[in-house]
């Protein structure tokens, strides 16, 4: 089970931390990843994080501006979100896939099995 936090309401330019911790499962069994939803749009990849070996995968769109980490002593994954703007509000979702995922598959919503809920993240004007 993965339980996402961290959201809330902030200033264009400001930052957030979201966290997804894991219950159940070791996250090195997995990848990580972290996906998006605007309100009247589609679920989006953000970032990723293949646990073993430490690679991490951005979405154009917040490379340079978003990171994503991992603790594996406490079973969470991070995403440090600075300099926020406007198009990043929306509900933020953890996701696990397959360890042996491929590159190219990393940002493919269908390569993730198990799924938190989302923490909205609302970035005002």
């Amino acid at each position: 089970q993965l339980q996402a936090s961290g959201g809330g309401l902030v200033q264009a330019g400001g930052s957030l931390r979201l966290s997804c911790a894991a219950s159940g499962r070791t996250f090195d069994s997995y990848n990580l990843g972290w996906f998006r939803q605007a309100p009247g749009e589609e679920r989006e990849f953000v970032a990723a994080l293949r646990w073993s070996g430490g690679t991490t995968y951005y979405a154009d769109s917040v490379k340079g501006r978003f990171t994503i980490s991992g603790n594996s002593a406490k079973n969470t994954v991070y995403l440090q979100m600075n300099s926020l703007k406007l198009e990043d509000t929306a509900v933020y979702s953890c996701a696990a896939a397959s360890r042996s995922t491929i590159t190219s598959w990393m940002a493919k919503e269908i390569s993730y099995k198990y799924w938190g809920q989302g923490t909205l993240v609302t970035v005002s004007s």
